[in-house]
């Protein structure tokens, strides 16, 4: 078995920023800048007005029934620490398409990124595979690091496994306060959901599910003998098998209050998940 590095995209440096940014301008087309990222500005009350204050934050209605002038006071934008968690292991690089799951979970982790950081919410990444190298940068709103972490995340290994629940287990002491995890992942980890469950008890969490129609017995062949990419053991079967083994993942999700969406590869992505991220917005939730 192949282990050595792979670039999952087969683009360079230059087509992949501009992919990315497309997908970052789809994601906030038709909106302020972003409809799910960063912080808003709530009013809070309304006080006399005093001198140095702008004109621009005379509260009229206020003014006008009290005959004294008086000016709004909003709270202060929150920007929350976003974690983007991204599933680096092989079962990720399944494809019967022009592009996997992992290239495509790459550059959408890295529009929302950069979505959020056009609004100063501070971003930062982990990769939850067995490489040697462990990917894992602070939130930060520097496009640079960004950018960086996205050219690290395009080499994949296909004998890297999963660790998912245990890095979301090990990220949670490190959340010293509210944060939004965006968790990007086929799911192909026995311990991720009751690890998600862990990290939905204190922070905002959202899982973006990730699947190939090859999971679903489209394939369409014979019996053919093969090995399974993280584990490496062997097996016969045939290409109508489903290949999305154990619980319906979105039920067992919705159940335990964690947003999710499932996002196909042979389906459209963005549309849905710009309404996805909207509808949350619509709810009153953390804006990623």
């Amino acid at each position: 078995m192949d282990s050595s590095p792979h670039v999952n995209d087969h683009i360079d440096e230059k087509q992949f920023s501009l992919a990315v940014k497309r997908l970052a301008d789809s994601l906030s087309y038709g909106t302020d800048i972003s409809p799910f990222l960063g912080g808003g500005i709530d009013f809070v009350q309304s006080r006399q007005y005093m001198p140095g204050d702008s004109v621009k934050s005379i509260d009229w209605r206020v003014t006008a029934r009290t005959g004294k002038v008086f000016v709004k006071e909003y709270e202060a934008p929150k920007q929350m620490p976003i974690y983007i968690v991204m599933d680096t292991s092989a079962s990720m690089c399944v494809s019967s398409l022009k592009m996997s799951k992992y290239a495509w979970a790459v550059q959408i982790a890295t529009s929302l990124a950069l979505v959020a950081q056009n609004r100063m919410s501070p971003v930062g990444l982990m990769g939850c595979g067995s490489r040697e190298r462990t990917l894992h940068y602070q939130p930060s709103v520097s496009k640079n690091i960004v950018m960086q972490w996205a050219n690290d995340l395009r080499y994949y290994d296909l004998a890297e496994r999963t660790s998912l629940g245990e890095t979301l287990r090990g990220l949670l002491p490190s959340l010293k306060s509210k944060s939004v995890v965006v968790v990007i992942s086929d799911l192909h980890d026995a311990d991720a959901i009751s690890a998600l469950k862990l990290v939905q008890q204190g922070h905002d969490c959202m899982v973006l599910l990730m699947r190939d129609p090859a999971e679903e017995g489209h394939l369409g062949g014979g019996i053919f003998r093969a090995q399974e990419a993280e584990s490496g053991a062997g097996f016969t079967s045939h290409g109508k098998k489903n290949w999305f083994a154990g619980e319906n993942y979105i039920s067992v999700l919705k159940r335990a209050g964690i947003d999710n969406l499932l996002l196909r590869t042979d389906e459209p992505m963005m549309s849905k998940l710009r309404h996805f991220l909207k509808h949350r917005d619509a709810l009153g939730k953390s804006r990623l």
